[in-house]
């Protein structure tokens, strides 16, 4: 894919001549000045179309350990790292630490504003293009709006250029949850009308109608949760100054409307058909990739490796590392939308200390710290598809933590075996063998109580090491591999926006909120399936494990690692369940230096300062923007 390639070129030229003055995060600045250079971005097709693309330059990668998305109860972080993702975990992202998620996210909502005003005017362009290009930056707008609102809850709506000397008396105030979700989907549907379903690979990344009509889904989706309809924990809240046409001061609807779900189901469904028809997504599926690269089966510890039951699951896990790190012309057709080429270390940040000793003699690091929680390790199924605690043929629970007697592999503990196929796709743990090629085309064995190897080493690693005894191997090709020369056939995988299977599990979700089991499950188990977990049964769904918890546990597992984790927890009001103090554990690997394996394999509270209060479902708006916009309010609680 070129588009996030050229993003870089051309943001590069129109951000720096066009907005170097409003490089801070104040809303005030959500447009570029006028410039007399302006004229020459849209002067020919080629210059209108970098144009184009540098608005297509604020959508985020959502897979960032520095930002808030990593702050969940999916893994932990060395604490050394103080991220963005810790201050927020840490309830200490307040309105005088800026997330310039705002500012950033108001910038390129005006830039796609002052691209429509000179779209009008663009030269050596044709209708069908303008009229295409035009839809692109609606779009734009529509989903910067979106995800400010995810994110801050009730926000202004910025629906055409702001001239730079409007007086601040008419600076829009925020507008109500549901306007504002109603703006997006309005705008959202117009877009589409004048889009292509599909994209060529050349432009794959530019958005498409499969692209608006899965972001309205989801639009509709969250504004049914239950944080935004019913729940709402500051009922108090409202505005003070700017009034919402129809909702007069009020942001946020205290009574339950069982049509907001109606009314997403329709939308969800509507998205994933239309996905799978004009949009040509299909579920991901190739368990053959591995053979064309070359690439052994993965030991499985207590598994029948050379079964044919073995060799079938094995054949599952691979397949679900691939999902994570193929692209569109590779076969990957579950990537409904996706950032490419974008150039973060996420598999550096993963992998682990001391992965080979090179010829020259050094050794080859990574920072060993993306570090699941146990939590995590407990959430996945077991290979019956149930959850571990609650799987009657399954280990017990006392014996979690106890060597399970794998043959030359008595470090692997019993919570580790005879669980489903992603588990072992995207987990990793001590005497397991971490991806298929990385050590000089070998697996490498973990051995996490070995401090000089993988272990805990203040004073080899003083920043990076494993946090909780896990390790992630999510964004790893299987085929990824270091030499003992150095050198890496490394290359970027694509980041997913949304995936095919996130449609899936929207609609799962609709019919369990609506009580509708049977209904719900036929969509959760094409999931399951695709990732060889047995089906679920309506007997399944039981008082102890509702239909509900179901979907909620799915997304957990399918999505981990992803950056959806951040947003479910808050639009489901759940944030005291899964994230206040105490919640995160994990094995004992931070006490001491090479451990015994008793020593090692403990359960501990992870020791970061985690905490919960209501006031973190919304992010906290830089103070400047409430100063000097006498129509704003701050988020509740700050």
């Amino acid at each position: 894919m070129k588009l996030f390639n050229n993003i870089k070129i051309y943001s590069g030229i129109l951000i720096m001549s066009m907005c170097c003055s409003v490089m801070s995060c104040d809303y005030l600045d959500v447009v570029p000045p006028e410039q007399a250079e302006l004229p020459d971005a849209t002067k020919d097709a080629e210059a209108t179309l970098g144009f184009l693309y540098s608005c297509y330059a604020g959508i985020r990668n959502p897979i960032s350990y520095t930002e808030s998305e990593a702050s969940t109860d999916e893994f932990a972080l060395p604490e050394l790292w103080n991220h963005r993702s810790h201050l927020v975990a840490f309830d200490q992202n307040l309105p005088n630490s800026p997330d310039h998620r705002w500012g950033s996210l108001y910038r390129f909502i005006g830039q796609s504003h002052l691209f429509l005003q000179q779209l009008k005017n663009a030269y050596g362009i044709t209708e069908a293009q303008r009229i295409e290009w035009a839809a692109e930056a609606n779009f734009l707008i529509a989903y910067y709006h979106f995800e400010v609102l995810r994110f801050y809850g009730p926000c202004p709506i910025t629906d055409s250029y702001i001239a730079m000397d409007t007086p601040s008396s008419e600076y829009p105030g925020r507008s109500h949850y549901d306007y504002v979700t109603d703006w997006i989907c309005n705008r959202l549907d117009e877009a589409a009308k004048d889009l292509p379903a599909t994209r060529s690979s050349s432009e794959w990344g530019r958005t498409t109608s499969t692209i608006c009509k899965a972001i309205k889904a989801k639009a509709l989706l969250y504004a049914a949760s239950p944080l935004w309809n019913g729940s709402f924990p500051y009922p108090e809240w409202k505005n003070k100054n700017y009034e919402t046409p129809g909702y007069g001061k009020e942001l946020v609807s205290h009574t339950y409307d069982r049509e907001k779900w109606n009314r997403a189901l329709t939308a969800c469904k509507e998205a994933l058909e239309y996905a799978q028809s004009d949009g040509g997504c299909s579920l991901y599926t190739d368990e053959e990739l591995y053979a064309k690269e070359n690439v052994a089966l993965p030991f499985i510890p207590g598994l029948e490796n050379e079964s044919a039951e073995g060799i079938a699951f094995r054949k599952k896990v691979l397949l679900m590392r691939y999902l994570a790190t193929t692209r569109s012309n590779e076969g990957n057709k579950e990537l409904v939308w996706g950032l490419d080429n974008v150039g973060d270390n996420i598999w550096m940040a993963s992998l682990p200390t001391r992965v080979l000793k090179l010829n020259n003699g050094n050794w080859y690091s990574g920072y060993s710290g993306v570090s699941p929680f146990l939590n995590t390790i407990e959430r996945f199924y077991t290979n019956t598809g149930k959850l571990p605690s609650k799987d009657n043929a399954y280990t017990p629970k006392s014996e979690w933590l106890k060597s399970a007697n794998v043959n030359g592999r008595p470090d692997i503990i019993k919570i580790n075996i005879g669980r489903e196929p992603r588990f072992y796709a995207w987990m990793a743990f001590d005497g397991g063998d971490y991806s298929s090629k990385l050590a000089d085309g070998k697996p490498l064995k973990l051995q996490l109580r070995n401090s000089q190897l993988q272990g805990f080493n203040p004073s080899l690693f003083n920043r990076d090491h494993c946090v909780t005894g896990f390790l992630s191997q999510k964004w790893i090709r299987p085929n990824l591999n270091l030499s003992v020369n150095n050198s890496w056939n490394f290359k970027n995988s694509p980041r997913p926006l949304i995936r095919l299977a996130e449609l899936y599990l929207n609609i799962a979700e609709c019919y369990a909120a609506l009580d509708q089991k049977q209904e719900a499950l036929s969509y959760l188990n094409p999931i399951r399936q695709r990732a060889g977990v047995p089906a679920l049964k309506e007997s399944d769904v039981t008082n102890d494990m509702p239909i509900m918890e179901w979907v909620i546990n799915e997304r957990f597992i399918e999505f981990w690692g992803e950056g959806q984790r951040y947003f479910d927890i808050r639009r489901w009001g759940k944030g005291a369940e899964y994230l206040a103090a105490g919640k995160r554990e994990g094995l004992n690997a931070e006490a001491k230096l090479d451990p015994t394996f008793n020593e090692y394999n403990q359960r501990v509270k992870v020791s970061q300062p985690y905490k919960w209060e209501n006031r973190m479902n919304l992010g906290s708006v830089f103070y400047n923007e409430v100063y000097k916009n006498p129509q704003m309010i701050q988020a509740p609680g700050y």
